[in-house]
């Protein structure tokens, strides 16, 4: 019997999956949280069992546990830890484990695809097109990449995947996958898919305007609550609001955080490290400590949400050669507009704030260090026009 102990997300249930396709009846698998595997681990090890191999995959074990696996190995006993988080790369110097980022090409891995390639490897499961993409879907979701790729259908597989129960989401696809060649969805779930984007929709517009805006350590952060779709809530935040480092995603219920972003720059693994947390660069989380507590709840709890900007201006545009207006909660203006020496200049109560080599510095310079949004048209006209008048009472005094 084959035991696997996996994670509880789209990409640990995909481990499942390619596990039952593998093994059949011959697998248990059991689908844990991060903080409930190493509990699991310790029971297998407490039980009298026949077991032809142990499987962890896509979490990791603590240290006890480990030095259990390895005296487990060491004592010819069968078991594999196949990982993809770079917190878990110090496994690798056991020769029961194999934990690895990235491909060669420079694709993101993830456990299931890992899971998949090693498990046809081992020739315990034949690969076939199906398999290759679902694996590949379920690859593209926990990555991230199938944002850039606009692979829709990763994102379709993972809000199925909350639609239903975990098991019928397995049975679902253990299915579907040993009898077709093609992987697809049915036309039923075609049509929840579609209720479902729409659901999605209402709800970041909803989530958007009860985002807070914070400065936690060097990192500019916004901050929102949410107990669901957190990747996807992440995403469209940090592409609306690109100046925030990294969106953090309370959940007050679970008391966990997640930790979302859209830039290379920024590895929010490391900042759910902080908070004994983990996970990728851009997707980590942790428990809700009474640290991560006092940064990300107590001390932003007065501030008043982010306003996000004028989205249906025809004047004031960003990157306008007339320039482009922007106001703080605290009714400050701010006007960014060009110079014929290629700067941009924030103007602010007719007095220069600082200047920049690019409008998107200027604009990340405000927004950042004063929340500040842009304006609609209407107030844009009322600024020009005062700007006007007091250019020409300039011009009457000096005559």
């Amino acid at each position: 019997m084959y035991r696997l102990y996996t994670h509880n997300d789209l990409d640990g249930i995909g481990c499942g999956i390619v596990a039952r396709l593998a093994f059949g009846d011959k697998v248990k698998v059991f689908y844990n949280s991060v903080q409930s595997l190493d509990r699991q681990i310790e029971r297998f090890f407490e039980e009298e069992k026949e077991t032809e191999q142990l499987i962890i995959s896509d979490l990791s074990i603590n240290e006890e546990n480990t030095k259990r696996v390895e005296e487990y190995v060491q004592k010819g006993g069968n078991a594999v830890l196949i990982d993809h988080h770079k917190t878990a790369l110090h496994f690798n110097e056991y020769d029961w484990a194999k934990v690895e980022v990235e491909y060669e090409d420079g694709r993101l891995t993830s456990a299931t695809s890992l899971l998949y390639e090693y498990l046809c490897e081992q020739q315990l499961l034949e690969p076939k097109p199906a398999i290759d993409q679902f694996v590949d879907l379920v690859r593209q979701w926990d990555t991230w990449e199938w944002d850039e790729n606009e692979t829709v259908d990763a994102k379709r597989l993972n809000d199925l995947f909350f639609m239903i129960s975990m098991d019928e989401f397995e049975e679902r696809m253990v299915t579907r996958l040993k009898e077709n060649n093609v992987f697809s969805f049915d036309e039923f779930e075609g049509k929840l898919l579609a209720m479902e984007e729409t659901k999605i929709e209402r709800f970041i517009r909803r989530k958007r305007r009860e985002m807070v805006q914070t400065f936690v350590g060097k990192h500019c952060t916004g901050i929102v609550y949410a107990e669901s779709y957190h990747s996807e809530l992440g995403n469209e935040l940090g592409k609306e609001s690109p100046h925030l480092d990294y969106i953090t995603i309370l959940n007050a219920g679970g008391r966990k955080i997640s930790f979302r972003t859209i830039h290379d720059d920024i590895d929010v693994s490391e900042v759910a490290k902080k908070f004994d947390g983990g996970g990728h660069a851009k997707a980590s989380g942790c428990q809700l400590t009474n640290e991560a507590f006092q940064l990300f709840v107590t001390k932003p709890f007065a501030l008043a949400p982010l306003r996000m900007d004028a989205s249906r201006n025809y004047l004031n545009h960003k990157e306008s050669q007339n320039g482009s207006l922007y106001a703080s909660p605290d009714d400050i203006q701010y006007f960014i507009y060009p110079t014929k020496e290629n700067r941009w200049v924030v103007d602010s109560k007719d007095k220069v704030v600082d200047s920049f080599n690019s409008f998107e510095k200027a604009e990340r310079f405000i927004k950042r260090k004063y929340a500040a949004w842009l304006l609609p048209d209407d107030q844009f006209v009322e600024y020009l026009a005062k700007r006007v008048i007091k250019q020409k009472q300039k011009e009457s005094q000096k005559h």
